[in-house]
């Protein structure tokens, strides 16, 4: 039987990161590093986020964890396999990267990005704001 891959997208990463109210349904899949594959763009969005929210401490910390993992680089064949999948699905352009790198694995995107709710291999989970 082949390995399952798992692509955690930006929201998802994030939302364990800062140990949000979906963060326990993430973090078995961001910590099983053996199936995680991690695309380069989220490596980009995720990073970018830490240090505009001034977290800059941890970055060093997160990218060690997350090369940890299978990083995928964008390359042409998924450069032109995410402008047809963007095209069809009808998504922005760093989600219709991280569907393509997905597909390239036959892996499953973990996200709370309702852009991806309805589409195959997807594990959708709606994000919840923390009960004060």
């Amino acid at each position: 039987m082949p390995t399952v891959s798992n692509v955690v997208d930006s929201s998802a990463w994030l939302e364990y990161l800062a140990d949000g109210p979906n963060a326990e349904f993430f973090a078995p899949v961001i910590e099983s590093v053996g199936k995680l594959v991690v695309p380069t763009i989220v490596i980009t969005e995720v990073l970018r986020r830490l240090d505009a929210q001034g977290r800059r401490a941890i970055i060093p910390d997160v990218l060690a964890q997350m090369r940890q993992a299978t990083v995928v680089p964008f390359d042409d064949q998924l450069a032109i396999d995410a402008a047809t999948i963007g095209r069809r699905h009808e998504l922005a352009l760093a989600d219709s990267m991280i569907y393509a790198t997905a597909m390239a694995v036959s892996g499953t995107v973990w996200t709370q990005d309702e852009d991806f709710k309805s589409l195959p291999q997807v594990e959708y989970r709606a994000h919840r704001t923390k009960k004060r």
